[in-house]
């Protein structure tokens, strides 16, 4: 299995919201304003350059989240970062709980299914209104996309490299 990554994504930066330099934020935490709790921001650019900010105000707003850092001003500085990655220390994430697990942790296992079909390698995950989605992808290309949930993620072997769901895989 491949060591786990320093670097753990936690939501991205959005629009601007308003002229004074606060930025709608999708948040990846649950509930969303936990992402809050971290004061302190890697903001990974599009270049890939990370750069700290702290956080200097924020709230929920309509089960998302908004924020100002320190050192925006104004919506013009928020504009510069739509669409930056937030992301923190692996050693500032409290530890997870019996059948929990952080996303990019999975990201990369292998997938099987109930029947022992292969479905391929976790590729990346989708909030989606009615939860998040597991996107699965095969040697081919296909994806399934399979919903988050302990009724579809049977068994999370994380030292085998393994995730093993409840779920059809599609005819050939």
């Amino acid at each position: 299995m491949a060591p786990l990554g320093r670097w753990i994504e936690l939501g991205r930066i959005g629009a601007p919201y308003g002229v004074k330099g606060w930025m709608h934020v999708e948040s990846h935490t649950d509930p969303p304003e936990r992402l809050l709790e971290y004061r302190q921001w890697a903001v990974r650019l599009g270049s890939g350059e990370r750069v700290a900010h702290r956080v200097a105000e924020g709230r929920a707003h309509s089960r998302r989240v908004v924020a100002r850092l320190e050192g925006i001003e104004d919506r013009d500085q928020a504009a510069t970062l739509t669409g930056a990655v937030i992301e923190v220390e692996r050693a500032e994430l409290p530890p997870t709980g019996d059948r929990e697990y952080y996303r990019a942790d999975l990201v990369g296992l292998k997938v099987s299914n109930l029947e022992g079909a292969e479905l391929g390698t976790v590729a990346y995950f989708v909030d989606t209104p009615t939860g998040p989605v597991m996107v699965v992808q095969d040697g081919a290309g296909r994806e399934h996309w399979v919903p988050a949930t302990p009724r579809h993620l049977r068994k999370v072997d994380l030292a085998a490299g393994q995730v093993l769901v409840d779920w059809q895989a599609e005819p050939q």
